[in-house]
């Protein structure tokens, strides 16, 4: 027997299976909405993993291509990696449930989600948010829960409450929010230039929303919810702080770790934590957390400057940004680049631009997602950090930080009709002290507008930070926050936005969720910072887009033909377009409904393959003027080809006004002639003439 759960949440059935499958996971739960269906599992060990500092908890989000009907595509036709939906999923399952397990919990937890049926009108990513939530609430894994997720899309100025496929892509805002019965505690969102305070109204609607949903999941738990479970705390021995104070006084640590450069910073730690070695040298206990303990003592000494002083470690104001420089074109023969300088975190952005045939293929299970013009890439090499490892390729994080500062700048990009390119910019972290994703934003701006993209307005992004005390009123909001800050820190709000609106939000906490005053201060602050450095930093060194492409970017010209004439263009197994490719040094995009797009850096063949293509659509005109090439010679004549695959007669007694014996002694295989258009012969057939083209 199993139980089974029903809440009608935006005008559908939500409907929650427990004890029907997955009876060996701690907590699992089958989720449907809809024809939606994922199965959400959660799994922890039974001991706690040894020697590491942190809790290992690892989320998963699994596309099962049949879920869609569909066969994975390759050669291996199984499902391979995770794809970046998927990834990006995941993350925003983590971010919001992390901060409720215990902080001194060493189990290593896993949440698996399996996307098993997908119905287009419900999202299974917010199957996935939920089912994580009730199946780590039902389960005997210690957790602070439950917390529950919203998405609200905008259609024609109105909100929706958990949209569709479809209006999730077409909408002008994708906005996910994660609450406590109290807080928020996650905001993610993606916005067509979104007024704040617009979003804050739709951030509020998705909470109350979630109120009712925790009240729900509060039924669910009070009935077939597990006892948690003891676990062995690794929390650092109150004991050990308080000889830690003895050995290293808390003004010692506030000198040492109150700078603004992070290396220097990082010297004076990492002196401290030697001193401490050799004080707890026969205390292998105490060795063992040393590690953490040290983390901790600075961590409570940078939070009380802040919160108690207003103190930073670099020495700012609370709403001072660090010192801003850009710059472009600092790399030649590439389409675009942008150079950013905030501080000690530095991006430089290469854009690169080509056919829309060479846009990302997308192979998921939203039908509306088939490819993706633009691709933002983020790399993050361990020298801009200060240390050394092997680059293994992109991880998780580098993904996310990418696809947010893509997510930032889609709302201002130029349509296909306006600007036909495929576009890529790929953002390399030179230095990282805070909040790249943001300076990756501000970068990729500036390189899109100097590789000549018709953006439609500047975009900028800055981060905010937070360091609460004990009560809701005891805080403080950190403008552009460095690294220590962020690490030691509750909060980092992340908003990129023009000077109308906002474009993207993502919002990562440690706490047990925001006020409402707390949001309302970050989204205001990170209005007036990405403004400032708009004004002061990047239009002085781009105002505006250039209004070409570069020399050494690929070039379009486009033209529209009939649909039925596409055959034609591409000839018998590509034989026609396939010449005019190799002949002119183009390249030729051809769309279902006729548009033709020629792409080539050198316009004297762009436009000798333009102008085969309109030959070739056009039919011929009496008494117009043609030029071709000589490709045939008969005894009664010679064959000239206008354009590939499209050829004419001139006959013998129309090549020239003098008596022709042999068409030899005229004309040459390959000769470039003139010839008119004489229309249609005896027999109805066109007839053209080099004499009366003279």
């Amino acid at each position: 027997m199993f139980k089974q759960y029903t809440l009608e949440l935006a005008g559908r059935t939500l409907r929650v299976d427990i004890g029907r499958v997955a009876a060996q996971a701690n907590g699992a739960a089958l989720m449907h909405y809809g024809d939606t269906v994922v199965l959400s599992t959660a799994t922890a060990s039974k001991e706690p993993r040894e020697g590491i500092d942190f809790f290992p908890l690892s989320v998963e989000y699994e596309e099962k291509m049949y879920a869609a009907g569909k066969i994975p595509g390759g050669f291996n036709k199984r499902e391979g990696k995770a794809s970046e939906n998927a990834i990006l999923t995941s993350r925003v399952i983590d971010r919001p449930m992390r901060p409720l397990f215990p902080k001194d919990y060493r189990n290593d937890v896993t949440l698996n989600n399996m996307v098993m049926s997908v119905d287009t009108e419900c999202r299974p990513e917010l199957l996935a948010m939920l089912g994580s939530a009730i199946a780590t609430s039902i389960s005997d894994i210690p957790f602070d829960g439950p917390c529950a997720t919203t998405q609200i899309g905008l259609i024609n100025g109105e909100f929706v409450v958990n949209p569709s496929q479809a209006q999730w892509q077409e909408g002008d805002l994708q906005l996910t929010v994660a609450s406590t019965k109290q807080k928020v505690i996650m905001i993610e969102a993606g916005a067509n230039i979104v007024p704040e305070e617009k979003m804050i109204e739709a951030i509020y609607m998705a909470h109350d929303i979630n109120q009712t949903i925790i009240a729900f999941i509060d039924k669910i738990v009070a009935e077939v919810g597990k006892e948690k479970h003891t676990y062995v705390s690794c929390a650092v021995p109150q004991e050990m702080f308080d000889e830690m104070k003895k050995i290293v006084t808390p003004e010692e640590m506030e000198v040492a770790v109150f700078t603004d450069d992070k290396q220097t910073r990082e010297k004076n730690v990492d002196a401290i934590t030697e001193k401490l070695k050799e004080a707890f040298a026969e205390n292998e206990e105490w060795l063992a957390v040393l590690g953490e303990a040290v983390y901790q003592y600075e961590k409570k000494t940078v939070r009380k400057m802040i919160l108690k002083d207003h103190k930073r470690p670099d020495g700012r104001a609370i709403n001072q940004i660090r010192p801003l420089a850009a710059e472009v074109d600092i790399i030649p023969r590439v389409h675009g680049s942008a150079m950013f300088t905030r501080g000690q975190t530095q991006i430089c952005d290469v854009v690169t631009l080509a056919p829309l045939s060479e846009a990302q293929k997308v192979d998921g299970l939203d039908e509306n997602v088939t490819t993706k013009r633009y691709i933002h890439h983020y790399n993050f090499p361990s020298y801009s950090v200060g240390e050394t490892k092997p680059s293994r390729g992109p991880g998780r994080r580098e993904i996310g930080h990418g696809a947010l500062a893509e997510r930032a700048l889609i709302p201002v990009l130029p349509s296909e009709t306006e600007f036909p390119y495929a576009i890529r910019a790929v953002s390399e972290t030179f230095e990282s002290n805070g909040s790249t994703s943001m300076a990756s934003t501000c970068a990729s701006c500036m390189s899109l507008m100097a590789a000549g993209v018709p953006l439609k307005a500047m975009v900028a992004g800055i981060s905010c930070g937070l360091v609460t005390g004990d009560t809701d009123d005891d805080y403080v909001v950190l403008t552009d926050i460095q690294g220590l800050e962020d690490f030691f820190g509750d909060m980092d709000f992340k908003v990129t936005g023009t000077t109308e609106g906002i474009t993207a939000i993502q919002m990562d906490i440690k706490i047990h969720g925001l006020t409402r005053p707390i949001v309302e201060e970050a989204i205001r602050r990170t209005r007036e910072a990405r403004l400032f450095i708009m004004d002061t930093c990047m239009k002085p060194a781009i105002a505006e887009p250039r209004k070409t492409v570069g020399e050494y970017a690929p070039k379009i010209i486009q033209t529209q033909i009939d649909p039925s004439k596409i055959g034609e263009v591409v000839g018998q197994r590509g034989k026609v377009i396939n010449a005019i490719i190799d002949e002119c040094g183009v390249k030729i995009d051809i769309t279902d409904d006729g548009f033709v797009s020629v792409c080539g850096v050198e316009q004297a063949g762009m436009d000798k393959a333009m102008k085969y293509i309109k030959t070739i659509v056009e039919d011929f005109k009496e008494g117009a003027i043609y030029e071709g090439k000589v490709v045939s010679i008969k005894e009664f004549g010679a064959f000239v080809e206008f354009a590939p695959g499209k050829e004419g007669l001139v006959h013998i007694s129309k090549i020239s006004n003098e008596r022709v014996n042999m068409v030899e002694d005229v004309l040459t295989l390959g000769d470039q002639v003139k010839c008119k258009c004489m229309g249609k012969d005896k027999l109805g057939r066109l007839s053209f003439s080099i004499k009366d083209a003279q």
